[in-house]
């Protein structure tokens, strides 16, 4: 799999560009590596892996950079990826010409991901309708299923 990320702002698709395919389509061009990332996931260390209708896998491992001054990662780093994983997943259920931005999400963290452990931000839509979407997330070990944290989002969705 080729993780390619944004490197300019011309690199990220265009609005047009984002409304002139279905959202499960645009989600699957960038877990194959035919479109780029956002660079919000090189920053953080998180890729999506896995894409289909209403279910989106983001893959990461926190590094140092996300360390908070107690040496544990950062909530703020998990708050990242299960907002990626659920919004995306809202996203996966748009027909073309729809989008979205997340209105509210919540983060509920079970224990303390250790750095370097990689983990799977997994995203399920439970809704999604004519103006708002909603998602739930779990954040587990990629090779022990450990959970660490779960979420649930709220998105507004805009159709054209």
């Amino acid at each position: 799999m080729v993780r390619k990320y944004a490197k300019s702002i011309d690199e990220l698709p265009s609005m047009d560009e984002l409304l002139s395919v279905p959202g499960l389509e645009m989600m699957r061009s960038i877990v194959d590596g035919q479109r780029a990332g956002p660079p919000i996931g090189e920053t953080l260390g998180f890729w999506p892996v896995e894409a289909d209708e209403g279910h989106v896998v983001f893959e990461g491992t926190p590094e140092l950079a996300v360390a908070n001054p107690l040496r544990t990662v950062h909530g703020g780093w998990y708050g990242a990826i299960l907002d990626s994983c659920m919004a995306c997943a809202v996203h996966t259920t748009l027909p073309q010409g729809a989008g979205y931005t997340t209105l509210e999400y919540k983060v509920n963290i079970i224990r303390s991901i250790p750095l370097g452990v990689t983990v799977q931000a997994i995203g399920t839509a439970q809704h999604s309708g004519r103006s708002t979407g909603v998602a739930n997330g779990e954040l587990r070990g990629k090779d022990d299923g450990k959970l660490y944290a779960t979420g649930s989002t709220t998105c507004m969705i805009m159709r054209g």
